[in-house]
């Protein structure tokens, strides 16, 4: 074999070993990166609104990000710089750095003579600095709770409603005989649901429960249709007492005002007042540490410089005016909910905006009907998955899911199914009229909600 053949296949299986390196390399890269969860996966669930996901969502990715933004300035670069004696070593130096970050440095304004006690001195320690990613991760953590909570607990009402959700959301992709396939597969397998959580008890005490499960939806009745709804008023309350506690946590954290914090920096700025050194996060600290030397103990004192409260006072300024937002958005979303699911004209007309819609009422007893079936048939719970459906998805889907359903009511509870009306609490002098005596609506009965 001549040199040039021999270099001609040298080259080739030198590129082919490039190629299968390339190769595993991109697999590897793609292996790691497989384990960074995607926004689809963060979301964690469907069956709940935008304010939630603020908290849950938007929130703990947030967090997370400024922690990893923290720690890597304090293992990745010099968080702490000391200004030490001229006759300290190279090695002394480096030891004075790691003791002052180890431990805890103080804050004495430049103004201000440094005293003498040592008890005065400790008091004004700052002792949350080298904390500040687990305080992130853990503030992170608590935001996601609710969600956790929310996710393991609905599941108890005897239906699936992220599935449920998730299925109604793909109706808009499909053709459209799977699109009304999947609608009725979805209405039947709702009035299944129903249907098994019904009161199959009509005594005195069955009725003052269910009463006061629908003022009260914390007592989470599933016969009475108020479980996903209690539990969900629960969560909503959950959502905002954490993010209320955050500013009590973080001045737990931080020995400092930080309920105060936001305040103080607008009226800052509405004064123009200039940037001066926040004593909450400051820059020049002071640090005491001693050497032993054979029998001598020798103490110092030396000036240290933390380039990472730059970073945290930006931080944390962001995140004081992100929890008042967060607090206030859950408070509104906790009333609005509570506001809805207590008044339940509420929710027969909410019942009643899709039923005209879809033109399904036609006379006086459908419009007495679709109360019932509103209150006895779909109640708390079954109009709650709805709503839940037409936040995640589009009002066209709660429309063609409603008629089906009323039909399916229609259809069962019948003048002549008196069993089935008496589960659905339509009463014998509630029945309907013969066809003929059926009055039309007016023109304003078919205008939208």
């Amino acid at each position: 074999m001549s040199e040039a053949a021999e270099e001609a296949n040298t080259y080739e299986d030198q590129d082919y070993e490039l190629t299968e390196t390339s190769i595993g390399a991109f697999e590897w890269v793609s292996e790691v990166l497989g384990f960074v969860p995607s926004l689809n996966k963060l979301r964690g669930s469907t069956s709940d609104d935008w304010i939630d996901r603020i908290s849950h969502m938007y929130t703990v990715l947030m967090l997370v990000v400024f922690a990893i933004v923290v720690s890597s300035g304090q293992f990745f670069g010099d968080p702490i710089h000391c200004w030490c004696p001229a006759e300290f070593t190279d090695a002394f130096e480096e030891y004075t750095k790691y003791v002052c970050w180890i431990s805890n440095t103080y804050y004495i304004p430049m103004t201000d003579s440094i005293p003498d006690e040592d008890e005065i001195r400790q008091e004004k320690e700052l002792t949350y600095y080298q904390w500040i990613p687990l305080i992130l991760l853990l503030q992170a953590f608590l935001f996601k709770i609710p969600n956790i909570a929310w996710r393991m607990l609905n599941t108890q009402a005897g239906i699936n409603i992220d599935k449920v959700v998730r299925l109604a959301e793909e109706t808009q992709d499909g053709s459209p005989e799977d699109r009304l396939e999947t609608i009725e597969n979805l209405a039947m397998y709702m009035d299944k649901w129903l249907g098994t959580y019904q009161e199959y008890k009509r005594n005195i005490i069955v009725r003052v429960h269910a009463q006061m499960t629908k003022v009260m939806c914390c007592l989470m009745n599933r016969r009475a249709g108020t479980f996903l709804t209690g539990l969900y008023m629960i969560i909503k309350i959950i959502y905002v007492v954490n993010a209320i506690s955050q500013f009590f946590i973080l001045n737990a954290f931080m020995a400092t005002d930080y309920n105060m914090y936001g305040i103080q920096y607008i009226e800052s700025l509405i004064k123009n007042e200039p940037v001066r050194e926040n004593p909450r996060f400051p820059r020049v600290t002071l640090c005491d540490f001693r050497i032993r030397q054979l029998q001598n103990v020798q103490p110092w004192t030396v000036q240290c410089v933390l380039p990472i409260n730059l970073f945290n006072e930006k931080i944390f300024i962001f995140l004081w005016f992100w929890f008042v937002l967060v607090a206030t958005l859950a408070c509104f979303s906790l009333l609005k909910t509570a506001i809805y699911h207590i008044f339940k004209q509420n929710k027969i007309r909410y019942v009643k905006k899709y039923l005209k819609i879809s033109n399904e009422i036609h006379s006086n007893y459908d419009k007495k009907l679709c109360a019932q079936f509103a209150e006895g048939y779909l109640r708390n719970d079954g109009i709650f998955v709805l709503y839940m459906i037409a936040k995640n998805s589009t009002d066209l889907v709660v429309v063609d899911l409603m008629r089906e359903l009323w039909k399916i009511f229609k259809a069962k509870h019948s003048p002549n199914n008196n069993v089935a009306n008496n589960h659905a609490g339509i009463e014998d002098n509630e029945m309907a009229p013969p066809l003929g005596e059926k009055e039309p609506l007016t023109d304003d009965a078919y205008q939208p909600q």
